[in-house]
């Protein structure tokens, strides 16, 4: 029994997020029976009619906190309102309206998370061209990740730079950890620092400590081909990478690499009949690490936020512009992300 109930949060409504929320709840009751839904009402409503057609529409129950899920009969789907209610808003268009909205259901559960209301967040897709058309304070957070970084910081009350977080991806098979995530590939080259890969390294190591209840097998990714051969295609892994492993591998992490990044992430995939050499694998910017995990099956793919004072995890999609609204997108990852989540708040 949970001590307090997961937050799932609507994202973008003009998005495929609504509608996958619904067919979780229909798929799988029993692992939905202690969450509710952070976002609109009626947005709610219209996507559990999109996908009963011409039947009862699954029940949408409005309660006021966060623990009045609990009192929700079963079967019924508990939808806490964020203030101000939406407007219509059009599917599959970009609107700053939804946006604001979307962020603002986010920023709303993360607050009642560091105030342990709400026991973990499972985060349904945002449209970052729509939140930064929101303006601001939306404007300035690349997604979810920043902006749940920013919170925790202010509860904190400590800078950003003080709540180092990373992105774990992770399914059945492989976990990947990124040195850096929504930065160009040129702004991603020069994040590869001494200071950002340490960081990287003890977030990870701390993180999957306490899921495995021992030090994780890290494996190093190289940021160059062949994981620079020596410097002969480029010095980081000599003069960045292996330093920042010596200083974590001081502060027992256990570690091996940097390896060459197009043959690592084989040797630590979890197959049926394969003893992996890694439990995780850090990569050095965010193509070299999720492409992997996507190739290997998007619909089981959890995004997780390492470093944050709370539980935070997600699909591994977006928003589906071009087929939101049409019944036909799949709920895989989202309820893989609340599995994710349930573990995580357990372990």
């Amino acid at each position: 029994m949970l001590k307090a109930p997961i937050a799932i949060t609507m994202g973008d409504a003009a998005g495929i997020g609504p509608e996958i929320i619904v067919k979780a709840y229909q798929l799988h009751p029993e692992l939905l029976a202690g969450c509710f839904v952070w976002g609109d009402v009626q947005v709610m409503r219209r996507a559990a009619s999109l996908l009963n057609k011409g039947l009862v529409p699954q029940p949408i129950a409005a309660i006021g906190i966060p623990k009045d899920t609990w009192a929700v009969p079963p079967l019924c789907i508990p939808v806490l309102q964020e203030k101000g209610r939406l407007p219509e808003i059009p599917m599959g268009q970009v609107s700053a309206v939804a946006g604001a909205f979307a962020g603002n259901c986010v920023l709303s559960a993360a607050r009642a998370a560091m105030h342990d209301e709400v026991s973990a967040l499972v985060t349904a897709p945002l449209h970052k061209e729509a939140l930064s058309a929101a303006g601001a304070p939306f404007s300035q957070f690349p997604g979810h990740t920043e902006m749940l970084q920013a919170v925790a910081a202010e509860h904190m009350s400590r800078s950003v730079e003080e709540v180092p977080v990373r992105m774990m991806l992770a399914n059945d098979e492989l976990r990947t950890v990124l040195v850096s995530i929504h930065v160009s590939l040129r702004n991603a080259i020069d994040a590869v620092t001494f200071e950002n890969v340490l960081q990287t390294l003890l977030i990870t190591h701390a993180s999957l400590f306490k899921v495995l209840g021992r030090a994780p097998r890290i494996a190093v990714a190289g940021l160059n081909p062949h994981a620079g051969e020596g410097g002969l295609f480029g010095r980081e892994e000599l003069d960045v990478i292996v330093p920042a492993m010596q200083a974590a591998a001081a502060q027992s992490c256990h570690l091996s690499g940097p390896w060459a990044p197009d043959t690592v992430f084989m040797r630590a995939r979890h197959k049926q009949g394969l003893d992996p050499e890694f439990d995780v694998v850090v990569a050095m910017y965010h193509d070299q690490g999720l492409i992997p995990v996507k190739y290997l099956g998007i619909q089981k793919g959890v995004n997780v936020t390492l470093g944050l004072p709370l539980v935070r995890t997600s699909p591994d999609h977006g928003t589906a512009f071009d087929i939101a609204g049409r019944g036909s997108a799949d709920p895989s990852s989202l309820i893989e992300a609340i599995r994710m989540a349930q573990a995580l708040i357990t372990s």
